[in-house]
């Protein structure tokens, strides 16, 4: 997308813009609004995502002891309806909403990362994995039914699967006995891969969006130019009278 500056930010209760795009509720529907230029050839990306929560979740997940770092699952099932400019992608289906939100550098406090959403019969699973800078490591696994609500549970093992094109370490939960694999490919970058992921949870075999980010490598002093080149970037923001 499209990196802007403090100029080009509008917030409210409701609604929340940067730039020509914006996200608002329309009663119980999140509407989202983009138009924007998008990388690598600086092409217009513009349309409307349209999700629609089956329950709002109340859950904040502290990702280091001091609450630096917060995972927030907001709708860990949802509706979604994606309309935008590009051939194919206009369909409806399975979604989710959450966000992390923090107030130090991802960097700063974590080398490695890896996140998982799953649909289950009747909900979902996530599980949130990472290295600490101090050698410390958290291991969060959640249950959320179709209401919104959650309940921590045991984990099942840690799988590895195949490494993408740029070699990021990838691995999730799965059953013992079984093995995750990759099933779409959606994002591979030098120190962050997304992905939709098969695996195999209380024997129920599910696919999900996968990411696993790789923050020693993200902080390599080679890396910072290439995302300044890639990023679209711009300064200056008017909104309209």
């Amino acid at each position: 997308m499209t990196d802007r500056g403090r100029a080009a930010l509008r917030q409210s209760a409701e609604r929340l813009e940067v730039g020509p795009s914006s996200l608002h509720w329309e009663g119980d529907r999140l509407v989202i609004d983009i138009d924007e230029l998008s990388t690598p050839h600086a092409q217009r990306l513009a349309g409307r995502i349209t999700l629609t929560p089956s329950g709002i979740s109340p859950v904040e997940v502290p990702l280091t002891a001091d609450g630096a770092h917060v995972w927030r699952p907001v709708a860990p099932v949802a509706d979604i309806e994606v309309d935008l400019n590009r051939p194919g992608w206009r369909w409806s289906g399975h979604g989710y909403l959450d966000s992390n939100f923090g107030t130090r550098a991802l960097e700063a406090d974590f080398s490695y990362w890896t996140w998982g959403r799953f649909p289950t019969p009747d909900g979902a699973a996530a599980f949130y994995d990472a290295v600490r800078r101090d050698g410390s490591e958290l291991s969060v696994a959640l249950r959320f039914g179709a209401d919104g609500s959650a309940e921590a549970v045991e984990p099942p093992p840690k799988a590895s699967f195949r490494r993408p094109g740029w070699m990021v370490r990838r691995e999730t939960r799965c059953d013992a006995g079984h093995r995750p694999r990759q099933v779409k490919a959606m994002l591979d970058a030098p120190f962050y891969n997304r992905c939709i992921v098969e695996t195999v949870i209380d024997g129920h075999r599910t696919a999900g969006v996968h990411e696993s980010l790789d923050l020693d490598r993200f902080r390599g002093p080679w890396l910072m130019p290439m995302l300044a080149v890639r990023v679209p970037r711009r300064a200056g923001w008017r909104w309209p009278d």
